[in-house]
């Protein structure tokens, strides 16, 4: 079974200007009145035009040596590395066949192989590992600043593999066949230039493929609005073109799944981000599968239909509730049948987090007050059997991979002052066994966690996380980072990070996790509560847990700092504009800022169903809190820090450099880095990655102060 996953962006976000303006225009704020003018930042969007290169190089000349030469910094960096290099990190397992496969950076290893080991092998503990690619010797030998972005193996040999690999880090990707079994590329094999390409194996000789082919083959998003089947020797371009979306989709898809010995090729218009039509796609004949385009089709198992339910449904006599996990005979439901079983069906508490198949098994991984359990599903006699997957603990469960070969499958768990422990389960979870665990990063000793609530502005009770350092006493006085995100239904759980620990737990700060609508935590609900014109109640909610932690004498403004990065750059730019009362740090990275324009920055116009769409009367809801659009000359705000890559090419880099030009235009003290590499995530490798880290946390510890 699988779940059409498109490579679409989840964490981004965007800002707003008046209704009566041109694509040039922006508001700022003087005296608290907004004023239109033109923008006077906009060629800051030319990402790598030669004036604002020089424009970013002249920023972080300025706060580097600043943030570097703080005292907490370089420990902070050296700490993270020798982490992110450590040989006692997990190997996160991908199972493909009888191999288990794993993507590793450390220091020898800084671009990172890709290799192999048998499935026996991996479960002792010292699995010997067979190296498959070496993209540090690939990088040198090319000439070419290559990073990882996977691998799509056909099945069940898994032999051939079309590598993804990205120059600095970013979306667009490199397609290359490679042969696992000769440790080479195919000899004239698929091969696609760089672009937001997708595909799909049909067999041996033949792919379906979505990208660039030209205009009108793109939507306004920049993902494929056209998919071809490319059979092996065939020019591209000469390649049948075969399904087609609107220009205003964010994107297609076509792909092949297997259930059992049966093959269904299945198409997809993504709508919008939330909203899509499935078909089922036979030799050229599409048949629309009539569900809810809200509704997530999660493919066929046993002949099973599986359909995990967005908004409440009644396609007959029965109403089946949002949030809903359905089933049903696939054959008997493309001939008019409708009537499914329910084998899920969440409490206003819980929601479906994720699922994953075996091969005679589906397994469902909820949350319940945002700490998961898992439940084993079985079809037998015509019906569906649950059983609960008996797991100890109160943290958080990750389903990782598993195999339509075999009952075997991998989960992680973890909560915050728990290193992560790898299990492999036989049977469908009959039989669980550790694999190995993490050690112990950072001292816990003496570290508790807790769960309380927020009341937010219209009364709606918001979860979050509280993290106590050893010694805690309420004295309203402590260091206190939150951190959040609310947006695109992700949720937010009980995470083991040695970052965290290091660099902010064990120095005696307080470090929460704020599960505010926008998210996922509570199901679909949740997440469509702070959508389009209801987007301030993210940031009410936001606000809201601020001020709880500020009551129960947790911390003060002073002490109080608050990060997130793509959409929860969003959520702390509109932290910082709206409520700079609240906060002494704030952290910004890789943001959306500039909401009039996102919808016409690189993948922006994909976000719309999440922000609306600047250009209609949307602008009316989203002006009211897009940062950009919202400064005000003489307010009082917190020193934030921005952090962004001119190589992300899903949030633009324009956002927080136009920000702080303006920022800085009005007088107000801003720190700026940007990473010239590193994609969306910030960063390609692991010195990066440690290098940003340290920047943040000493950025926060220089602004809060020690304890």
């Amino acid at each position: 079974m699988t779940r059409l996953v498109f490579l679409l962006a989840t964490l981004l976000l965007a800002a707003a200007c008046s209704d009566n303006q041109t694509d040039d225009g922006a508001v700022a704020q003087t005296d608290g009145q907004q004023v239109s003018t033109e923008d006077p930042w906009l060629w800051l969007e030319d990402v790598e035009g030669e004036e604002a290169l020089a424009w970013v190089e002249e920023q972080n000349a300025t706060s580097l040596p600043y943030l570097e030469s703080l005292p907490t910094c370089e420990p902070m960096r050296a700490r993270n590395l020798s982490i992110y290099d450590s040989e006692d990190r997990i190997a996160s397992p991908g199972m493909r066949g009888d191999f288990i496969y794993n993507f590793w950076r450390d220091a020898i290893n800084e671009r990172g192989i890709w290799r192999r080991s048998t499935l026996d092998s991996y479960v002792s503990g010292e699995p010997e590992w067979q190296t498959v690619l070496d993209l540090d010797a690939l990088a040198a030998e090319e000439g070419e600043d290559w990073v990882w972005k996977g691998a799509f193996c056909l099945g069940p040999a898994y032999v051939r593999c079309p590598l993804r690999v990205s120059r600095g880090g970013a979306d667009a990707v490199v397609v290359r066949e490679y042969d696992v079994v000769e440790l080479d590329f195919v000899e004239d094999g698929f091969f696609v230039e760089e672009g937001k390409t997708w595909t799909s194996w049909v067999d041996a000789d033949t792919i379906f493929i979505g990208g660039d082919f030209g205009a009108g083959t793109t939507t306004d998003s920049g993902y494929p609005r056209t998919y071809r089947i490319w059979r092996r020797g065939e020019p591209l371009e000469e390649a049948t073109e075969i399904f087609a979306g609107e220009q205003e989709d964010v994107a297609v898809g076509v792909y092949r799944f297997y259930d059992g010995d049966t093959a269904w090729d299945i198409a997809s218009r993504s709508i919008t981000f939330y909203a899509s039509k499935q078909f089922v796609y036979d030799e050229g004949d599409l048949h629309l599968i009539d569900i809810p385009e809200d509704a997530s089709f999660w493919g066929v198992m046993k002949g099973q239909m599986l359909v995990e339910l967005k908004s409440a449904w009644t396609p007959e006599d029965v109403e089946y509730a949002q949030g809903a996990l359905l089933a049903i005979d696939f054959d008997q439901f493309m001939a008019g049948a409708r009537d499914f079983e329910v084998l899920v069906e969440p409490t206003a508490t819980s929601a479906i987090r994720s699922i994953l198949s075996t091969r005679d098994y589906l397994l469902v991984n909820e949350l319940d007050n945002v700490v998961s359990r898992v439940s084993r599903f079985e079809f037998t006699d015509g019906a569906w059997g649950r059983e609960p997957v008996e797991i100890e603990g109160l943290g958080n469960i990750s389903l990782l991979t598993s195999s339509d070969e075999s009952n075997v499958f991998f989960f992680n768990y973890e909560d915050f002052l728990s290193p992560d422990t790898l299990y492999v389960a036989s049977d469908g979870g009959r039989s669980i066994e550790a694999v190995q665990s993490l050690p112990e990063f950072f001292d816990a000793d003496g570290m508790t966690a807790d769960q309380y609530f927020a009341i937010s502005a219209d009364g709606t009770r918001v979860p979050y996380f509280v993290v106590f350092p050893g010694g805690f006493e309420a004295n309203g006085d402590t260091p206190t980072l939150i951190y959040g995100y609310g947006g695109f239904e992700v949720s937010l759980v009980p995470t083991y990070s040695a970052t965290v620990g290091h660099s902010w737990l064990e120095r005696g700060g307080v470090y929460v996790v704020a599960n505010i609508r926008g998210g996922g935590e509570y199901g679909p609900s949740w997440h469509q509560a702070a959508l389009l014109e209801n987007r301030q109640r993210a940031y009410d909610d936001m606000a809201a847990v601020a001020e709880d932690l500020i009551e129960r004498g947790i911390t003060n403004p002073d002490r109080l700092g608050v990060r997130g990065g793509s959409n929860g750059g969003l959520l702390t730019g509109v932290m910082l504009t709206q409520r700079p009362d609240l906060f002494g740090a704030v952290v910004i990275q890789v943001p959306l800022l500039d909401m009039q324009r996102y919808n016409k920055l690189l993948a922006g116009a994909s976000w719309m169903g999440e922000y609306g769409d600047p250009d209609t009367d949307d602008w009316e809801f989203i002006s009211e809190y897009s940062p950009y659009h919202n400064l005000d000359v003489d307010t009082d705000y917190p020193t934030p820090f921005f952090t962004t890559s001119t190589r992300d090419d899903r949030v633009h880099p324009g956002h927080a450099r136009k920000m702080v030009a303006l920022m800085t235009e009005m007088g107000h003290e801003v720190l700026y880095y940007e990473n010239t590499v590193g994609g969306h995530a910030g960063a390609t490798n692991n010195q990066q990655s440690a290098r940003v880290q340290a920047l943040i946390y000493s950025y926060v510890w220089d602004q809060l102060g020690e304890p």
